[in-house]
């Protein structure tokens, strides 16, 4: 390839500048002397020639390939329907037509799922793979998804190339899908109170209308039909603290794309306002201070304690205007606000005829309808004041002998409390005997039901659990958990062992006995079973493309499990055992690729008319799959047509060798110079002899 190249000899504005005299020059000798002048003419410019140093160039070059690049969608909303079989067909149709024209290099890029919640990042995959290739060496860009795309560029020039841009878009127009989206949901909630979702409906091809379900924690609340394309409300009451997960799912369409969108899931941590707690101390003693400085150590908790320091039965003579005491509001506490409380503690109180009977149903009731009593007991409980012979009876989990143990015990973490959360891992329970401090009191009572996961002397019943109807109730044979704080002989974890027993009567999550948890790391989950069973069954996984594996649990520590599932799908998990519900999420909760799969070619279209290219289906209707040609186009009129897509070759090469012939140096240069010079010498001459 031989060109015209200029080395100047001098800055190149003194060229320009010497170049415009010498035109000056000549300009005005013509007008002064005439034709003649135009010799010296010629050797000004013959000059001013030698001084830009021309050369001829001559390039050995050779041509290289163009490249074509085939961006292949492989992200999650390629693998719905029929779009992974359309891919591979064009991908392989692609592939040996490129390869079978001349000068031209397929490069391949495949784009799978963006990192976290990215959903399918095309062009930076694109800009990735072409990264070492310089832009005018491309010829064209063709690229095979269903138009579900995330990072469109806005402009032509943002591409970094000037190729034109085809897409060919798998699915078809006829696709059917329904998918749940949330419009606004949030994220906490006060225990008690209800919060409002809104969500909505989107489908292709559907029926106008469907019928939803609502769910919490794995338990319909409602099912109701709506319009689609029209937010909605739902209203969900949260029912306790933590998290609260709730499920809307949308029926789904006969045949349509994916059940993976169907359904939407939203944790609503609860948040209890305060904890309302009343203690209510039978007598002034040592162990009323731990309780209160326990419970007064919470910033959640508001507590409501009284004492009763002077009873019925006590007389003295003292006026009662002389005393500076209160009555014990027993109406407005046992009857008007007796819900409102989240846990009632008795503290060596005995039926002291303060309390009416009907108050002690009332108190039955609140634990039948979810309430929650504590009995701390005191030697008063083997007495004939005892609340077990009050029509507190029913709630309470054991019945006094009459017998009061007072000798030096270790307290004792029994089997069943090794697997409960109240109890299991208590600071010291490690070691046999455990290491803490001695009780000196033990109220012998017969346990008939409940759980009992302390023992004291004698393996007698120590701290004892129960369910009872929608409540909980705690009996605690002692009174003397107080020695623990003191730091008698040690001490003990009164603190953990208080705060847990007061929790778990408040139906704290973290301290239930049957529970199923996951978490994921990465594309890992990890799968926990709380239980106080010994071989709970395996936990059935449902993955979001509907897939479902039985996982089998092995035992970490006593009345706890666990399992490991590994590669695991992006999106929503739902796990199930015993009755027991849990999701977790792989990825976002709700994938961005998953939120809208409808295959369309509106997003990529902008992009692709900007460079010269186009957007198509490569199936219409019921048809198979139609891969256009792809021929080389030499002009910009038109880069597309019914059938073919084109490609705009860039006649790159590579430069092998260089030569490089100077044209104004060297003797030619001076016989030019010389010759011009001399001319103009002899005309002058000439004409002055003729005058």
């Amino acid at each position: 390839m031989l060109t015209l190249s200029f080395s100047p000899l001098v800055p190149e504005p003194v060229l320009w500048g010497l170049a415009a005299l010498a035109a000056l020059f000549a300009l005005l000798a013509l007008v002064a002397r005439g034709a003649p002048a135009a010799l010296r003419a010629l050797a000004l410019a013959v000059l001013v020639l030698a001084l830009a140093n021309p050369a001829l160039v001559e390039e050995e070059r050779e041509p290289v390939d163009d490249v074509v690049a085939v961006v292949i969608d492989r992200s999650g909303s390629q693998a719905l329907g029929e779009r992974a079989a359309m891919t591979e067909t064009v991908r392989a149709e692609l592939d040996r037509r490129l390869s079978a024209m001349q000068n031209v290099s397929p490069r391949f890029i495949t784009v799978e799922d963006g990192a976290g919640d990215d959903g399918t990042l095309l062009f930076q995959a694109l800009a990735n793979g072409l990264a070492d290739v310089p832009p005018d060496r491309i010829a064209g860009v063709i690229v095979v998804t269903d138009g579900v795309v995330h990072d469109v560029p806005e402009t032509a020039g943002q591409l970094g190339f000037r190729a034109p841009l085809h897409a060919l878009v798998t699915g078809r127009e006829s696709e059917s899908d329904r998918q749940i989206k949330l419009v606004r949901a949030p994220r906490f909630g006060i225990v008690g109170k209800e919060q409002t979702i809104e969500a909505m409906v989107e489908e292709r091809n559907g029926t106008g209308a469907a019928t939803v379900t609502v769910r919490r924690d794995g338990e319909v609340l409602a099912r109701r039909s709506v319009l689609t394309g029209r937010p909605f409300d739902v209203p969900v009451r949260i029912d306790r603290g933590g998290a609260n997960v709730v499920e809307i799912e949308v029926e789904p369409l006969d045949e349509e794309l994916t059940r993976a969108n169907n359904r939407a899931v939203v944790e609503i941590e609860g948040i209890r306002e305060n904890l309302r707690v009343l203690l209510v101390s039978g007598e002034p003693h040592a162990g009323e201070r731990a309780w209160r400085n326990l419970l007064k150590s919470d910033a959640n908790v508001d507590l409501v304690h009284f004492t009763i320091l002077r009873p019925p039965h006590k007389q003295d003579g003292t006026p009662i205007d002389e005393l500076s005491l209160i009555a014990f509001p027993t109406r407005e506490l046992f009857q008007e606000k007796i819900d409102e409380f989240d846990l009632i503690i008795f503290d060596r109180y005995a039926n002291q005829s303060i309390l009416p009977s009907i108050y002690f149903d009332n108190i039955v009731r609140y634990v039948e309808e979810g309430g929650a009593v504590l009995f701390a007991a005191g030697p008063e409980f083997a007495s004939v004041a005892s609340l077990a012979r009050t029509r507190l009876s029913p709630i309470i989990p054991g019945r006094p002998t009459g017998e009061i143990l007072e000798e030096p015990y270790k307290a004792r973490i029994t089997a069943v409390g090794g697997r409960h959360p109240v109890t299991r891992g208590l600071e010291g329970s490690d070691v046999s005997p455990p290491a803490w401090g001695e009780w000196l009191r033990l109220l012998d009572a017969d346990v008939r039901t409940g759980a009992t996961v302390m023992s004291g002397a004698d393996d007698k019943p120590l701290l004892v659990l129960e369910r009872f109807e929608e409540g909980r109730v705690a009996l605690l044979l002692s009174d003397h958990a107080w020695l623990w704080a003191r730091g008698f002989r040690e001490g003990g974890p009164y603190l953990d062992l208080l705060r847990r027993t007061a929790h778990w009567l408040m139906k704290e999550p973290a301290l239930e006995e049957e529970a199923l948890r996951a978490e994921a790391n990465g594309r890992s989950i990890t799968v926990t079973r709380q239980s106080m069973g010994e071989r709970p069954g395996p936990v059935t996984l449902t993955a979001p493309s509907g897939e479902q594996v039985r996982v089998p649990l092995e035992e970490r520590e006593p009345g706890l499990f666990e399992a490991r599932v590994t590669r695991a799908e992006l999106g929503l998990h739902e796990l199930r055992a015993d009755g027991l519900v849990a999701f977790v999420s792989v990825g976002p909760a709700n994938p961005r690729e998953m939120r809208d799969v409808f295959s369309t070619t509106e997003r990529l279209a902008p992009i692709a008319e900007a460079t010269g290219g186009s957007v198509r289906r490569v199936a219409e209707g019921a048809s198979s799959v139609d891969v256009p040609r792809v021929q080389t186009v030499r002009s910009d009129t038109r880069m597309s047509g019914a059938d073919w897509i084109g490609i705009r070759p860039s006649e790159s090469a590579i430069v092998r060798g260089v030569s490089v012939t100077p044209l104004a140096l060297g003797f030619l240069g001076l016989a030019l110079l010389l010759g011009a010079a001399l001319a103009g010498w002899l005309a002058e001459g000439a004409r002055k002899r003729g005058a």
